[in-house]
């Protein structure tokens, strides 16, 4: 099934989610070779894709796993945790409609 892991940053994240950015990247990367992710990506804290120093707000992924407990432990285990980026997260199950 899939879920939902939307991901809110402590305030000014952005030096603290750039270093650890190359680890968190390499764990989407391992969900999307095993054809398990569905969207990933950074929330802007400006209306535009590229914030500068504006920074992020936050994060959304939606991957498959083979339930809520086995997501929330990916999610619990993100770098940016450890790194101190996320102030919080919530994973909840996923249902696709469209496209």
């Amino acid at each position: 099934m899939l879920y939902m892991i939307y991901s809110t940053d402590v305030e000014n994240s952005l030096e603290k989610r750039m270093n650890a950015r190359p680890a968190h990247l390499e764990r989407l990367t391992e969900l999307k070779e095993q054809n398990r992710l569905f969207a990933a990506g950074p929330l802007p804290a400006v209306d535009d894709e590229n914030p500068g120093e504006a920074g992020f707000t936050g994060s959304l992924v939606i991957a498959e796993f083979p339930s809520l407990e086995e997501a929330q432990s990916w999610a619990n285990a993100d770098p940016y945790i450890e790194a101190g980026v996320y102030a919080s997260s919530v994973v909840k199950p996923y249902k696709k409609v469209l496209p």
